[in-house]
């Protein structure tokens, strides 16, 4: 059977799947919409975060990154695996000990404002629409090369089937779908890499072929001759190395869609031992996305450069990607030959060969989107159709689990936080149910949006909304854990600078992306990217917060007991009391 029979099947039955999941998992009230009846076996939970947490990012463009950027790329595996453990260790344990459903509801009580609240529950619905734009994008990929239907229905079917088991069974619905999504990415990453690691190095298992193996010394030395920089060379200047490592971890630790899975667990036990079980998971798809962005750049090269533009698209899987125009070729010397080299091969908004800066005297004639790495790589290894439409319903399962987590974030957002804790204190179990469902729905509209008006490809925009987070939530929850004289007033004012100043930076070192300019209009700061400019925006936000706090009275003496009873491992008293 050709590979979009196969994907047709496989994409069907795991869709299939995840619908009668939903269906099953259907909720009657607010705690299982919201935390699924705090009842999650930390087994499953843990295969529920992981999912939660490797999105399409961490699936498709991950890989994708490390293939393209070779060293400087594995900032994002160093960062977001960092994160978790941050989040693991740190912040998770303690939040689920104060016991409420949302991370606004943890900045609005502990810091006893309802200013506070609000601010944290609009950052929540930023970070998750900024978050989701890469998700959706990655659904219509996939839909536009393996079922052969457009972005546009691609992007709708897929948040149409997210909408569903999220808007009938809430948190419950979402964390089972989730446990389902795991296997099918795990399975769907893992048995391409063994099949590529066999046949390159002679090892089945990717990180030990990866490692062991003479591949990086070969790749190094194609990467040299052909102009790049060597593959395991960094070309970054440290300190953005530094700042994206770091936005990347605190970001995570910031990330609300990842937090509120620790209040669906019976107890703190359950919240420390599912974080282990999470960072297992994780760790399988981590460790072995080095080994498989190597192995696809190696066949990439070899494959493709040096080869005629007959010989390249008499190859069925160029033809087929060449139509989503995310893989494109141009003849700039006009020797009817395909190079690999540094620079830019097209300018992406005129669709024409780029003869522009920053490289003008660039040789490059292929375009490789960062976003199809994964996707590709089974199609250029030669494998069966059927492990390429697995690993298509492997990134549309990345996909849908993040997306399904952020579409909670920004219905408990508008429902709990803002509507129940705000608008109505005195709404019915039912009124919040339907107004949570309604935002669900609202919220997919927009995703859907994104995803046919992407504004970058899913890694970046996902690092974006890392950063934000970096920068506006988890100074603000470290301090509101760790430290009983941080007031409202404090956490107001460090949330705002952090939160502004990352916000702003980020439209002006991307303005070129965002708003189409010829260039952007700060290209770094002092050396820092956009991707790395929320650990700036986090530290402002750690400085603001504590000095205005210092300035400014002390909170209540309840509040400050709270905090005190907050970090007595096992303790009793006013946090231990909401659990």
């Amino acid at each position: 059977m050709s590979v979009e029979t196969w994907t047709y099947i496989i994409v069907g039955i795991t869709f299939a799947v995840y619908i009668y999941i939903g269906y099953w998992a259907r909720v009657r009230d607010t705690q299982g919409f919201y935390v699924a009846g705090r009842g999650v076996h930390p087994i499953a939970n843990g295969a529920a975060t992981a999912a939660d947490w490797m999105s399409a990012a961490s699936f498709i463009s991950m890989a994708g990154l490390i293939s393209t950027l070779g060293y400087d790329g594995a900032v994002y595996l160093m960062g977001w695996t960092g994160g978790y453990v941050l989040l693991a260790l740190l912040l998770a344990p303690y939040l689920r000990k104060f016991g409420k459903y949302t991370v606004p509801d943890f900045v609005g009580d502990r810091y006893y404002s309802q200013t506070a609240r609000l601010i944290a529950a609009i950052a929540a619905i930023f970070i998750s629409f900024v978050y989701v734009a890469g998700q959706v994008r990655g659904v219509g990929i996939v839909f536009s090369r393996f079922v052969g239907v457009d972005i546009a229905t691609g992007v709708i079917i897929g948040v149409a089937v997210v909408g569903f088991f999220a808007i009938i069974g809430g948190m419950k619905g979402v964390t089972y779908t989730q446990v389902a999504q795991y296997a099918v990415l795990i399975i769907a990453y893992l048995i391409p890499a063994v099949a590529i690691s066999s046949v390159l190095t002679g090892n089945p298992i990717p990180q030990a072929g990866f490692t062991f193996s003479d591949l990086m010394p070969k790749l190094n030395q194609i990467h040299q001759d052909l102009g790049f920089a060597a593959y395991t060379a960094s070309t970054r200047p440290m300190i953005d190395v530094f700042c994206i490592t770091m936005a990347l971890m605190v970001g995570t630790a910031g990330l609300p869609h990842i937090i509120v899975r620790f209040y669906t667990v019976p107890n703190v036990r359950d919240a420390r031992v599912s974080a282990g079980w999470a960072l297992l998971f994780i760790a399988l798809l981590y460790t072995t996305a080095p080994a498989l962005a190597s192995f696809a750049r190696y066949n990439l090269i070899q494959t493709l450069n040096g080869k005629s533009l007959e010989e390249v698209r008499a190859i069925p899987w160029v033809a087929k990607w060449e139509k989503t125009r995310l893989l494109q070729f141009t003849d700039k010397d006009g020797d009817g030959r395909i190079t690999f080299a540094p620079g830019r091969a097209f300018n992406l908004k005129s669709g024409r060969p780029d003869f522009t800066s920053p490289n003008p005297a660039s040789r490059n004639e292929v375009y490789f989107d960062n976003d199809i790495i994964v996707l590709s790589t089974p199609e250029v290894a030669g494998l069966a159709p059927w492990i390429i439409a697995l690993v298509a319903a492997g990134g549309l399962a990345a996909a849908m689990s993040t997306a399904s987590g952020l579409l909670l974030v920004v219905s408990s957002s508008v429902a709990h936080d803002i509507y129940y804790r705000l608008v109505n204190p005195g709404a019915t179990e039912a009124q919040r149910l339907l107004v949570g469902r309604v935002m669900i729905g609202v919220a997919v509209v927009i995703a859907a949006y994104f995803g046919v008006n992407p504004p970058g490809f899913v890694a970046q925009v996902v690092a974006f909304a890392f950063g934000l987070a970096a920068s506006s939530f988890f100074p603000i929850i470290v301090l509101g854990i760790f430290d009983k004289r941080m007031n409202s007033q404090g956490a107001v004012a460090g949330m705002l600078t952090g939160l502004i100043f990352t916000t702003v930076m980020i439209l002006l070192m991307k303005s070129d992306v965002l708003f189409g300019q010829p260039a952007p209009a700060l290209p770094n700061w002092f050396g820092i990217s956009a991707e790395g400019i929320g650990t700036v925006g986090m530290v402002l936000n750690f400085v603001v917060a504590w000095a205005v706090s210092r300035a400014t009275a002390a909170p209540p003496e309840d509040v400050q007991h709270m905090v005190e009873d907050l970090r007595i491992p096992r303790g009793a008293g006013t946090a231990a009391a909401h659990d």
